[in-house]
């Protein structure tokens, strides 16, 4: 299963779980979920994280991960 975008962003800026999740208003197991496709983040956390990593990565990237998987 290749890495979501979400935690490979996570991972290159050092962040942990607990970090991300702190600064977008969620707890660490929900981004946990979300980054491991057990879950799908809301539109308005999609847009949250987005705004975190910078638009690094955007909110369609992150409620549509399938689209956008390495496979």
């Amino acid at each position: 299963m290749p890495i979501s975008l979400i935690k490979q962003n996570r991972i290159k800026r050092g962040q942990t779980l607990l970090d991300v999740a702190s600064a977008v208003g969620t707890n660490p197991g929900h981004l946990s979920r979300i980054e491991n496709g057990m879950s799908n983040a809301s539109p308005e956390l999609a847009e949250r994280l987005a705004k975190h990593f910078g638009y690094a990565i955007t909110e369609i990237e992150i409620l549509y991960p399938e689209r956008f998987a390495d496979n």
